[in-house]
């Protein structure tokens, strides 16, 4: 038995029937170790079992259900090193061949006469339409799940989507739940569903309507316990005496004198506001929030050379090696450019050597280094800091509970500065950063040359291979982002995997492309960023990792495959990643499907390279049942909720919260015990995650 969850204890996976040491490995890639981890393992969409349609109305590219009867028998082929099964199933309107792959257990099912229902997707080949790798079902089977909407879950190779749905009724049959912490008096105030019911129908609704009504009450959940969470974050840090006082200095003016550009007027009132805080009775925990390339690199330097100046030492910590090494480099040559020589750099990441590692933390330790860049390397336990006055961090490092105890535990809390680029409205970002005060950038610096848009559909495809090896031969680079790594049963869309592939055989072969996602080891990450930081990879095909990645000023092209999947302000992060040089860049997004709704929100992209604008505007789009396929990224990876798309529920939860802080702010009231006994293991568990 393991952690608690109000008054349920979770079970180890292990003890599930059906899991052995292999299944456990594999749910633990997808970070699922306990029957409480896979109860909250929300489905990312669902199947709807519709009535079979007529094989003569078929439309390419959709997922549909057709009943035939076998006409002839079945007919094998080898293609490569995957075995090829089809047939031809008929109705009364027409014929339609079917085929699976390395399937040839079906040899003895599909005998010439029987009759099935297949349910699969649609697809034109060679001028012909034909259904690809459908699911079989008896009339009888069929009948059971017509209307009904089965979960689709986000898989790993390995595991199948029906051991999960085996597993989850097994858990929901099995466990008696009884998690109910909400007070009666919220619950129907805010007109939200009971804890059990909303858990057991977001896997198994019965239909869209029930869908709503679960997923509302687990959005509000999540919201809930956060924004209580950083209400409380945030009276301890109000709470906690300033024990690096500052004052302003003149090397902060010298700086901004001698660059070669003008601070834009939005960076300036960021800047007074960030020295403001700094110069303050209190500690500073601010939020900088600003469009792609709007400048905030330049304020956090400012920030440590006030802090440095002021006698502290200041730590700017960033998600990536690479970007740790671009941020010490142009910090470097800063210094040495304004002859600045206070400040004393060092760069500490995972590939440090051991011996480095050793230098620098003796550097740290007396002081010597005051200007500490890095990665999460910078908050292990052997780095002791001197006297730690300022930590910048990087969105993606939104400052960690355990980290910011952990560098308390080492001298007093320091001033916090967290940098965003996710263009999040005013309104929801005052929720979100409860804990932070809140700067906004919202212009953009003159030089900087518009990006050039278009989207388009997949047709257009042979046009922009075309383009990008046109750009390519210029010396520039491009990026190729799909939603997947590889192939995954029941989801559409391009994979990294695949489309790498593709992409060797499709371009010349002095052309180098590069392949990167997640799952890769932390090395092999930094490896492909750096070989493509220095142009030794011209094109880069990759999932949404490379948003918070790297520095790429000869990177020009980012085309973006399946773009209906991503929410549009993930999207206008994603091309922030061109356009950061000289030269002209072009963003294309490929539209994989042909809905107008879709075309319409990518049609805001087009117009416009405003992230506020096109954040407000994804929010007056968003619909009840757009659920899937539009989650943001960035450190606010809620399991469930989407602070875009959930915006008046974000702000029910806020309203709750503040209500029930301002009656009972230590929840020490009976009504609030199990609220609290939740928020404590949410508090201990959950935030890490959310990365706060």
């Amino acid at each position: 038995m393991v952690r608690k969850r109000g008054k349920t204890v979770a079970k180890l996976l292990r003890e599930l029937k059906g899991v052995g040491e292999k299944t456990e490995k594999l749910f633990q890639k997808i970070g699922i170790t306990t029957t409480d981890d896979l109860l909250h393992y929300y489905p990312r969409n669902y199947d709807s079992y519709e009535a079979p349609e007529e094989i003569g109305s078929l439309k390419e590219n959709s997922v549909v259900s057709v009943r035939g009867t076998v006409t002839a028998g079945v007919y094998v082929n080898r293609i490569r090193n995957l075995q090829v099964i089809s047939v031809t199933v008929a109705d009364t309107t027409g014929r339609l061949p079917v085929v699976w792959f390395n399937a040839p257990y079906l040899k003895n099912t599909l005998k010439k006469g029987s009759c099935f229902i297949f349910r699969g997707k649609i697809s034109r080949k060679k001028g012909h339409l034909e259904m690809e790798h459908p699911e079989i079902f008896t009339p009888a089977a069929y009948e059971e799940i017509l209307h009904s909407m089965q979960p689709i879950y986000g898989l790993t190779a390995g595991l199948t989507n029906k051991l999960i749905i085996k597993l989850m009724h097994q858990i929901l049959d099995e466990q008696s739940l009884q998690t109910e912490f909400l007070p009666d008096e919220i619950k129907e105030f805010y007109h939200l569903a009971d804890d059990n019911y909303a858990i057991s129908t977001v896997h198994f609704p019965g239909n869209m309507q029930e869908l709503l009504v679960a997923r509302k009450r687990l959005v509000f959940d999540e919201f809930l316990l956060f924004i209580l969470a950083v209400q409380i974050l945030k009276g301890k840090t109000e709470e906690a005496p300033n024990a690096f006082p500052m004052k302003p200095v003149w090397t902060t003016e010298q700086v901004m004198e001698g660059l070669p550009y003008h601070l834009t007027k939005a960076q300036l009132n960021a800047w007074h506001e960030i020295e403001r805080d700094l110069c303050g009775h209190t500690l500073m925990s601010r939020l900088v929030q600003g469009d792609v390339g709007s400048g905030k690199t330049i304020l956090a330097f400012l920030a440590m050379i006030l802090t440095v100046e002021n006698g502290y030492q200041a730590a700017l910590m960033v998600p990536t090696e690479v970007l740790a090494n671009q941020h010490f480099e142009a910090f470097t040559k800063l210094m040495e450019e304004q002859e600045i020589s206070s400040c004393h750099p060092v760069l500490l990441t995972g590939s440090t050597t051991q011996k480095e590692k050793r230098r620098i933390y003796g550097e740290i330790a007396s002081g010597e280094a005051n200007v500490i860049i890095g990665t999460h390397a910078l908050i292990q336990e052997k780095v002791v800091y001197e006297n730690l006055g300022l930590v910048i961090t990087d969105e993606q490092h939104r400052f960690g509970v355990k980290q910011r105890e952990a560098l308390t535990t080492r001298g007093n809390a320091p001033h916090v500065l967290v940098m965003s680029a996710t263009p999040i409205p005013r309104t929801l970002a005052i929720i979100v950063y409860g804990d932070l005060d809140i700067s906004i950038i919202d212009e953009l610096p003159a030089m900087r040359l518009p990006i050039k848009n278009c989207v388009v559909g997949t047709s257009y495809r042979p046009k922009a291979y075309s383009f990008i090896e046109r750009q390519v031969r210029e010396g520039r680079q491009a990026y190729v982002i799909c939603p997947m790594v590889e192939e995954s049963e029941g989801a559409d869309g391009e994979n990294v995997t695949d489309y790498t592939a593709r992409l060797r055989e499709i371009f010349p072969s002095d052309i180098t492309i590069g392949m990167l996602h997640g799952k890769m080891k932390p090395k092999e990450k930094n490896g492909i960023m750096e070989q493509f930081a220095r142009g030794e990879i011209q094109v880069l095909v990759s999932t949404t990792v490379v948003e918070v990645g790297v520095n790429v000023p000869n990177a020009t092209v980012m085309m973006v495959e399946n773009a209906e999947r991503f929410g549009l302000a993930q999207l206008h992060q994603l091309r922030g990643r061109v356009g950061r040089g000289a030269y002209q860049s072009y963003c294309i997004f490929m539209q994989g499907n042909e809905e107008e709704e879709t075309s319409r929100r990518l049609e805001i992209l087009n117009k416009s390279n405003d992230g506020f604008f096109i954040a407000g505007e994804d929010l007056k789009l968003r619909g009840p049942g757009d659920l899937f396929g539009i989650r943001q990224s960035g450190q606010l990876e809620f399991r469930i909720g989407d602070i875009y798309q959930d915006s008046d529920v974000l702000k029910a939860a806020s309203d709750a919260a503040g209500g029930i802080l301002e009656l009972d702010r230590e929840l020490e009231l009976s009504q609030h015990e199990k609220l609290k006994e939740r928020l404590n293991a949410y508090m201990k568990y959950d935030l890490e995650n959310l990365g706060l």
